[in-house]
């Protein structure tokens, strides 16, 4: 192309552009351009379905609160494992019906609790009491008994009747100044059986006339 002037040398560069610039906007040349941009990347993104995270698990319940047992504990030790549960102070009684609780009774021992050990707590504002005695001193069988039993007052004897005696022995039949209205009077005395002549006797206590009357 030295050869050729400076006109021909014009044209020959336009031809040869035109015909590049023919090649590549023809469609098979599009197609693979296009084919070509594509994304190794997307295309796998495309094929690869994208995968599910599972669901976290919920956390199980709490379980529900129950009354601790405190029974054979000191007051102190008691009051600790319930208020750590409720919102309610615990309540202190004597176990003894007699016996009034000491203003310091940390130290008393418990004998009994409501509620019972093991039973659920509804709410924090469950009532919680105990019944405790003083250290070395017995649990009573059931709360609200007496430690020292009341005494039991003794029977006031019956007091024996006297017998009656009449001055008058008019009918007596016996002599002397005795005379008893009927044989309880005679037992009553003492003198059970009586015979005829023995002071106190008379025909109205001989009923069958043997002369020995309250003989039974």
């Amino acid at each position: 192309m030295s050869r050729w002037d400076q006109k021909k040398k014009i044209i020959a560069t336009v031809l040869s552009g035109l015909w590049f610039l023919v090649i590549f906007l023809s469609p098979d040349s599009s197609k693979k351009t296009g084919d070509d941009a594509k994304s190794p990347t997307a295309a796998t993104a495309t094929a690869t379905p994208q995968s599910s995270a599972p669901a976290a698990a919920a956390p199980p319940p709490a379980p529900a609160a129950v009354m601790p047992s405190v029974v054979g504990t000191p007051f102190a030790g008691a009051e600790k494992a319930v208020e750590a549960l409720l919102d309610t102070e615990l309540t202190a009684l004597s176990a003894y019906e007699d016996v009034t609780l000491p203003a310091d009774h940390t130290k008393s021992v418990v004998c009994f609790q409501e509620p019972a050990a093991g039973a659920p707590l509804a709410s924090k504002s469950v009532p919680a009491s105990v019944h405790l005695v003083a250290a070395g001193t017995k649990c009573p069988a059931e709360k609200g008994t007496n430690l020292r039993p009341k005494s039991t007052p003794k029977p006031t004897p019956t007091p024996t009747p006297k017998p009656t005696v009449d001055e008058d022995d008019s009918g007596s039949g016996g002599g002397g100044s005795v005379s008893y209205r009927n044989c309880s009077a005679v037992k009553a005395a003492g003198k059970a059986p009586i015979r005829r002549g023995d002071p106190g006797y008379g025909q109205h206590l001989d009923r069958d006339g043997d002369g020995i009357a309250c003989e039974r």
